[in-house]
């Protein structure tokens, strides 16, 4: 390690203890205890994710009361927004993540309100970059990575009305599936749904390429908690699927249109899924995807060779009655020119 890089870490950790002892001069006991339990879960000095007696101490602060739900999005927040570091801005989206997975209602609640209006919610990380060296400018893309995929969770978990990570350990039990069909699904707002839930899986396959950076410890635990929810996304996608599907010829073409793009991308998505989630390949998932998009492509065709013989009915009808009224006046020409 360079003397650069350990100076850098000195200074790290005299910024923890300054943020301690900040957190424990305030008089707001309460507020101060749960700034003081951010603080050591995003310690600098560690390239290790936080310790799980530290999440969970922040998520059952969270469990009580709002002012404590309040304080303890505000401290993970000041803490993420405050910071330069790649590894600390790591762990406030890590825990961020804990609090959508495993919080309670209330709390995913308020953690998830509005993060795309630029409130004190939003995570916004998009000009994140620390030129420090290539680790930290590797790792740089990572933080920019992981903050849209959590944007794009809550954003999909509002469109659908229901949030991601919840069902992120439901196993993907096709009978079930056609059981829960049509039981939480707005018609009107299923093909909106399937394409937030693509967009998501877009997102989550826009994963840096750094091999060097997902060997980290803190990275790769990263990655698991995003494997389940690719994993509920994939449940979300076959429950709308198995709905669709059930009532494709009422679909309008545009509809229909819109479904096979939103399934044709994600097919494209396969690959890199495949490459980041290796524990997560699911043929039946991938079988049902191509077997549905067929049956609307097949429907689509239908309806477009319908429309199509339509139209060459209605223009020889057209040129019928062109061409009749057209005869006919040289017949009325004829009768009178003999008269």
């Amino acid at each position: 390690m360079s003397k650069k890089r350990i100076l850098r870490d000195i200074i790290g950790i005299f910024k923890d203890k300054a943020s301690l002892l900040k957190a424990n001069l305030s008089t707001k006991r309460g507020v101060s205890s749960i700034q003081v339990t951010v603080i050591r879960a995003t310690t600098h000095a560690s390239t290790s994710p936080p310790r799980n007696h530290r999440i969970a101490a922040i998520i059952s602060a969270g469990d009580h009361s709002l002012p404590a739900i309040y304080a303890c999005i505000d401290a993970i927040m000041d803490r993420l927004h405050s910071t330069q570091n790649p590894y600390v801005a790591l762990k406030c989206l890590f825990i961020f993540h804990n609090i959508m997975a495993k919080g309670s209602l209330l709390y995913k609640d308020h953690v998830s309100f509005f993060p795309s209006s630029g409130g004190h919610n939003s995570l916004n990380l998009s000009g994140f970059y620390d030129k420090f060296d290539v680790e930290t400018r590797q790792l740089s893309s990572w933080v920019r990575w992981y903050a849209n995929v959590l944007e794009r969770n809550m954003i999909t978990s509002r469109t659908l009305g229901s949030y991601i990570s919840p069902s992120s350990r439901l196993s993907i039990n096709f009978d079930k599936i056609e059981n829960h069909r049509g039981n939480n699904i707005s018609f009107s707002n299923s093909v909106t749904e399937m394409e937030s839930l693509v967009c998501l899986v877009e997102v989550i396959c826009e994963a840096p390429e750094s091999q060097y950076c997902q060997k980290i410890d803190l990275v790769h635990e990263i990655m698991i908690l995003i494997s389940e929810d690719y994993r509920s996304t994939q449940y979300h996608i076959l429950i709308r699927l198995v709905e669709l599907s059930s009532r494709v010829s009422r679909l309008s073409y545009l509809d229909l249109s819109e479904l096979i793009l939103c399934l044709s991308k994600l097919e494209g998505c396969r690959k890199k899924l495949n490459e980041l989630f290796i524990r997560r390949k699911n043929d039946l998932f991938w079988e049902m995807v191509s077997q549905k998009k067929m049956d609307m492509e097949k429907v689509k065709y239908e309806r477009e060779k319908q429309g199509l013989l339509l139209w060459n009915v209605d223009e020889n009808c057209d040129e019928l009655n062109w061409s009749s009224q057209r005869f006919g006046g040289k017949i009325q020409q004829f009768l009178v020119a003999a008269s």
